[in-house]
């Protein structure tokens, strides 16, 4: 019997409302769940939105005033953060559209790429609030500490309600997190001002608003790391983290009519969809009729593991390359 290709995209609790698939499985113990990031997120995003704005204003007028590097730095972030969630709000909107035939999975994968220039972007600033805190240091000037503490109180407020807004959806999804992080950021800078503003309202010590500067960039760089990092495996089609490719070919072999697997491929399209393919050698030669058990067990084993879209490709006898990873594009590691 020749080679068979049964595509079985299997999908589990889909939510057709807001265009993402959420599924919950439990693996060794550790449940997962992937609630809905669709209307809620987005709503929220807008208003976090608004609130940036109005701090960045309020804290550009203060800066001026005051004479504080901390609290332009806070200001000039906030901008950025603000631009950085008009991003994410757009790529939460668009990445429910609907699949097309030019675009088969649709624009869900968007909010990985507005994650990773978020974080990028972040990065960007940082390194800037680095140079200028420095430069402050060597040449430390005069601030107006009441003003500073009255504008940063105005702003972690805000930034507050904002991170609050944003918390239970920043641990689902990584596009929501992304902009979770600047508000986060954003909310212990505003407080560090405040706690800079008070020193140097009573003390009259003026350096430390430089260190407070460099102290809350270096911060940032620090999570917007894990954000590139993350967004990066995803993009480059890297195998979740907490599966092994390994334990499970384990699994599918203790099968009784599996000979074999092989060409095994493992991704992710966001956070929620993970992907699985493989060529799969029976025993023996069927007819198609008779694989419909054979699949199902097989996708009863990769449910466990959090895989809810499988493809496979059922063989007997006619593939000579059988390594689990296939060797094509110099892939060196092999069963």
């Amino acid at each position: 019997m020749g080679t068979e290709n049964i595509k079985n995209h299997h999908e589990i609790n889909n939510d057709k409302d807001n265009g993402h698939d959420s599924h919950k499985h439990n693996h060794h113990k550790h449940n997962h769940y992937h609630p809905d990031t669709g209307k809620l997120s987005t709503s929220r995003l807008l208003i976090a939105v608004s609130l940036n704005f109005l701090i960045t204003t309020g804290e550009i007028i203060g800066g001026v005033l005051s004479g504080s590097l901390a609290l332009l730095s806070d200001a000039l972030h906030n901008f950025t953060d603000a631009i950085a969630l008009i991003i994410s709000y757009t790529a939460s909107k668009i990445s429910r559209k609907e699949n097309t035939l030019e675009r088969t999975f649709g624009y869900r994968r968007i909010e990985i790429l507005a994650a990773l220039i978020n974080a990028l972007f972040l990065v960007t600033v940082s390194v800037f609030l680095i140079k200028e805190g420095i430069e402050r240091i060597l040449k430390p000037v005069q601030i107006n500490g009441f003003i500073v503490i009255t504008v940063a109180l105005v702003g972690l407020c805000a930034n507050t309600i904002s991170v609050l807004i944003l918390h239970k959806d920043s641990k689902h999804n990584l596009n929501v997190k992304s902009a979770y992080i600047h508000l986060l950021g954003d909310a212990l800078s505003s407080l560090a001002v405040v706690v800079g503003g008070i020193i140097m309202h009573f003390f009259r010590i003026y350096w430390i608003d430089a260190v407070l500067t460099i102290l809350i960039a270096l911060f940032i760089i620090k999570s917007a790391i894990s954000i590139v990092v993350e967004a990066s495996g995803i993009l480059m089609h890297k195998v979740p983290d907490g599966l092994n490719i390994l334990e499970i070919e384990n699994k599918i072999m203790e099968l009784p009519h599996i000979d074999g697997i092989h060409h095994v491929h493992i991704w992710q399209l966001n956070e929620i969809d993970v992907f699985f393919e493989s060529h799969v050698d029976l025993k023996s030669d069927c007819l198609i009729s008779e694989t419909a058990d054979i699949r199902k067990q097989i996708e009863s084993i990769l449910k466990e593991f959090g895989i809810s879209h499988v493809t496979l490709q059922l063989e007997f006898g006619c593939c000579e390359d059988r390594n689990l990873i296939s060797k094509e594009n110099h892939s060196t590691f092999h069963k």
